[in-house]
C-alpha cells in the first residue's frame, strides 16, 4: 500500500471556518455601533458613515452585509433576539435571571437588552416601530408566561423595574451601583430580583 503524500504546509481540506467567524464578529461590531449611535441620535441624523466609523470598517461592508440603512436599522429595532435571552430562564427563576442580564449586558457588552426604548421619542415614525417591536417582542412575550391574574399588567410592572435599573446603572450612572456590579452582580440580582419576581409569581 502506498502512502498519500502531501507538499509541507499545504492543507488536506479547506477551512472556511474562520472567515465565517470573522463575518460574524463583523456583523456584531455593525450592530452594536447602530444600536449605540441609535441610543443616543435621531434616526435621521445616523449616516452609515457614522456607523461605519464608530464599527471600525467602511460603509460598503455594512451596504454588503445589511442591504441599506433602512434594513441595518430595521434589525437594531427588534428585540427578538435580546428577548430570548432576556427570559431564557424557568419562570420561577426569571426575576434574579432578567436583572442579571441587564446588568451583565451592559457590563460586558455595553449594550443593555431593553435601553433602546428609552430614546423612542427622538425617532418620529421610527419610534413606533421601536415601540412595537419592544412590545411584541418583551411584554407580549413575558405576559404569555405569566399563570394568574392581570399578566400584560404584571408583566409591564416587571419590565418598567429592569428599565428603570438600567438607567440608573447605563444613564445615570449610579456610582454605588455601578460598583457593586463591577464586583459582583449576583448580589444585585439577590436585592433587586425578589421585586421584580414578586410581578412575576405574586
Amino acid at each position: 500500500m502506498s502512502a498519500v503524500s502531501t507538499r509541507p504546509g499545504t492543507p488536506s481540506a479547506p477551512a472556511p471556518a474562520p472567515a465565517r467567524r470573522d463575518a460574524e464578529a463583523t456583523k456584531a461590531a455593525i450592530l452594536k455601533a447602530a444600536r449605540y449611535l441609535l441610543a443616543r441620535h435621531a434616526h435621521a441624523d445616523i449616516t452609515l458613515k457614522d456607523v461605519a466609523e464608530r464599527a471600525g470598517v467602511s460603509a460598503p461592508l455594512i451596504l454588503k452585509y445589511f442591504g441599506n440603512k433602512d434594513s441595518l436599522f430595521a434589525r437594531v429595532m427588534s428585540f427578538d433576539t435580546d428577548a430570548a435571552a432576556l427570559l431564557d430562564a424557568p419562570l420561577e427563576e426569571l426575576g434574579r435571571h432578567m436583572v442579571r442580564h441587564v446588568l451583565e449586558s451592559q457590563r460586558d457588552r455595553g449594550a443593555d437588552p431593553l435601553l433602546r426604548i428609552v430614546f423612542a421619542p427622538l425617532h418620529g415614525d421610527h419610534g413606533d416601530v421601536l415601540r412595537a417591536n419592544f412590545r411584541a417582542h418583551v411584554v407580549d412575550a413575558l405576559a404569555a408566561r405569566l399563570p394568574g391574574p392581570d399578566p400584560d399588567l404584571r408583566a409591564e410592572l416587571a419590565v418598567a423595574q429592569l428599565i428603570g435599573l438600567g438607567v440608573m446603572y447605563g444613564i445615570a450612572r449610579g456610582p454605588k451601583l455601578r460598583d457593586c456590579a463591577a464586583a459582583d452582580i449576583g448580589d444585585i440580582a439577590d436585592r433587586y430580583g425578589p421585586a421584580v419576581q414578586a410581578q412575576l409569581t405574586p
